[in-house]
């Protein structure tokens, strides 16, 4: 967390019991991770004489935060309350009223927060107006945890791009399709569902016009039962070489296409995509302004879902998070594609080191979570 966004916490210790109901929070808030975009995922949890009295999350953008359900839930049970809360409550009007002045206005005794606010119009000042309500505020339980359910929104608001999760389906040997593209389906059923639920959660999908004239993806996400809000659509295609007869030209929701040569705009955008004319690098859409122009649009995580080249470009560039792969038991053999164009590395210190973050079966299958190293 930046400088301008650090609130002291409380030298307060806290007990089981905290703990207990602000775990309860995050898994509230858990539930948001398909719907509250581009909203953060926020839960909220009310304790009177050691009780559960109200708990809510937040569900919607446009719709009532956590805090705002879990007193709803509570009624007048909320007087003298504490309140536990994953993000410090708002105290602006934005698509909603201050949180802070609800929270004031129910008699709500105490709070405890995970963390503080990153977005420059809530940072501290919520904390501060429940402070000098005369509402005891204490801070930093479970803060990495609550970190953790919002990387993307914490991303776009602190480094002005969304977080960038690259996901891969490869063989054994490490191969991604045959010589002459074939792919469908390295990988089962489990693992494709998986997929499903990482395109829900994210706010967009990137991929390559290579891979769009190769497979015509539609970049949507199938299972209903996850959400009706389908992610948006970027296509890095600097020479907007798309087919008008692209699959996804047709589906609703937004396809958003970027490009350093805008030529044929016009019948794109006629179709129902969104042109974004951005910064080349060695005569190519620039991944990173790319990414800047879908924080711009809100979007606080990203799905790429590419060939070699774009995720080699990528993970060169530093600008991926992390990386989901799913990894099937077959070999593919030499004569095939690899998982990653990347430049001549030479020595080992070149390498791309990567940290563990879970290993799973789904089905036959492998999936493998890891993140870059950073280079100090």
């Amino acid at each position: 967390m930046s400088e301008t966004t650090r609130v002291e916490s409380d030298t307060a210790d806290f007990d089981a019991a905290d703990y207990r109901y602000m775990g309860r929070a995050m898994q509230l808030a858990w539930r948001g991770r398909y719907s509250a975009h581009p909203n953060p995922r926020v839960g909220c949890v009310l304790v009177g004489d050691g009780v559960i009295v109200g708990e809510g999350w937040h569900e919607r953008s446009g719709e009532p935060h956590a805090e705002i359900n879990a007193l709803s839930a509570a009624g007048s049970k909320a007087k003298r309350a504490t309140a536990y809360v994953t993000l410090e409550p708002c105290s602006h009007h934005g698509k909603t009223p201050p949180c802070t002045d609800a929270l004031i206005t129910a008699g709500i005794s105490a709070v405890v927060l995970a963390m503080t606010d990153p977005f420059p119009k809530v940072s501290g000042r919520g904390i501060e107006a429940l402070r000098e309500a005369g509402i005891s505020v204490r801070t930093g339980l479970m803060a990495a945890q609550a970190a953790a359910l919002n990387e993307g929104f914490i991303s776009r608001v602190q480094r002005g791009r969304p977080f960038v999760r690259l996901k891969v389906a490869a063989s054994l040997d490490g191969r991604t399709a045959m010589a002459d593209g074939q792919s469908q389906w390295i990988t089962g059923p489990e693992a494709r569902a998986d997929v499903q639920r990482l395109r829900a959660a994210s706010g967009a999908v990137m991929t390559g016009v290579g891979t769009v004239l190769a497979d015509d993806p539609s970049l949507t996400v199938r299972d209903k039962t996850l959400t009706n809000r389908q992610p948006v659509r970027a296509i890095l295609d600097s020479r907007l070489r798309m087919p008008m007869s692209s699959c996804m030209l047709a589906l609703s929701g937004q396809t958003v296409i970027f490009c350093v040569d805008d030529e044929r705009r016009a019948p794109l955008e006629a179709a129902g995509a969104t042109v974004h004319r951005c910064v080349a690098r060695d005569g190519r859409v620039d991944p990173e302004s790319a990414l800047q122009e879908l924080a711009g649009m809100e979007i606080n995580d990203v799905l790429v879902e590419a060939g070699a080249v774009l995720a080699g470009e990528l993970l060169t560039a530093g600008l991926v998070d992390e990386l989901v792969i799913y990894q099937a038991p077959h070999i593919m053999g030499s004569q095939t594609r690899g998982m990653f164009e990347t430049p001549a590395w030479q020595d080992l210190e070149h390498r791309c080191g990567l940290e563990y973050v879970d290993v799973r079966r789904i089905g036959r299958d492998t999936r493998i979570i890891v993140r870059p190293l950073r280079r100090n």
